[in-house]
């Protein structure tokens, strides 16, 4: 998990320990409750379930088409939905994705893009997807939900592998571990220095009767784990959730054009195009 600590208001202590309150009070006993829906269900489910896959987007048309969008329709699984959430993008994403003939992809674009925290490259790294993607899982229609972002790349097999992995393992949330590449430098990230283990959220796969776990638009307030993703995982994991790690590389995490180096480190690097680029319409 990454553990990033930051300056805080008293505003922003009262919202997020609030926040914890609930969390730590709904979501052990909504996954009680799901689990039992989910197993008065489950003499329907198919041996080739339907994946949810989805992704948020804004302004990257071509790089998510060059990335994202592609290595999604190379999958071995081939039974899934593609969402691809547009955060009220204004370029040409939408039409771009119109153009592929696939009747897996739904493209839906948020219809504004307001004020939504203090605009810093930081926060936009640490909450900047949650919107897009709390709306996906608001239309997810299948048994399992997968995650990619616009610039990443999974492995042809990814689907593949972490479904079995899950359904032999009887887990509820899978990941693996992945490529990056920093400063020409490739390197593995296994998360064996991390309990537990839980890779980036491009190798994550879980039921989706876990979709009521909302990402935290709230989350850059926080003091730790201020990241989006962290947030969610490290609720899921505390809730009780079932988690498994697969030591396979499923996912490949490259700077994107112009840039060396990914992640908050990419965002800092380049921040006046990053605020340039993320900037609310209000």
């Amino acid at each position: 998990m990454a553990f990033i600590k930051g300056k805080r208001t008293l505003k922003d202590k009262i919202i997020s320990n609030a926040k914890a309150v609930y969390y730590n009070a709904y979501e052990p006993w909504q996954l009680k409750y799901a689990r039992k829906e989910a197993a008065y269900r489950s003499s329907s489910q198919s041996k080739e379930p339907l994946i949810s896959v989805y992704v948020p987007t804004y302004n990257r048309g071509e790089i998510l088409l060059e990335r994202a969008v592609s290595s999604v329709l190379n999958q071995t699984y081939k039974n899934f939905e593609f969402i691809i959430i547009g955060d009220h993008c204004t370029d040409d994403t939408e039409a771009l994705v119109r153009k592929i003939k696939d009747k897996r992809i739904f493209f839906y674009n948020i219809p504004e893009r307001g004020y939504r925290y203090p605009p810093t490259a930081e926060n936009h790294w640490f909450a900047g997807p949650v919107t897009a993607a709390n709306k996906a899982l608001e239309i997810v229609k299948g048994q399992w939900i997968a995650r990619i972002d616009d610039d990443d790349i999974w492995t042809a097999d990814h689907l593949e592998v972490l479904l079995n992995f899950a359904l032999e393992k009887n887990h509820e949330f899978v990941s693996s571990s992945y490529m990056t590449i920093r400063f020409g430098k490739k390197v593995v990230v296994d998360e064996k220095d991390q309990n537990p283990r839980i890779g980036g959220t491009q190798t994550w796969l879980y039921r989706s009767y876990l979709k009521f776990f909302k990402y935290n638009i709230d989350c850059w307030r926080k003091s730790w784990n201020r990241v989006n993703d962290t947030d969610i995982q490290d609720r899921m994991y505390k809730a009780g959730v079932r988690m498994g790690f697969l030591d396979k590389v499923t996912c490949h995490i490259i700077p994107r054009p112009g840039e060396d180096t990914i992640g908050l480190d990419a965002y800092r690097a380049t921040a006046d195009d990053k605020l340039q680029h993320f900037q609310f319409n209000d």
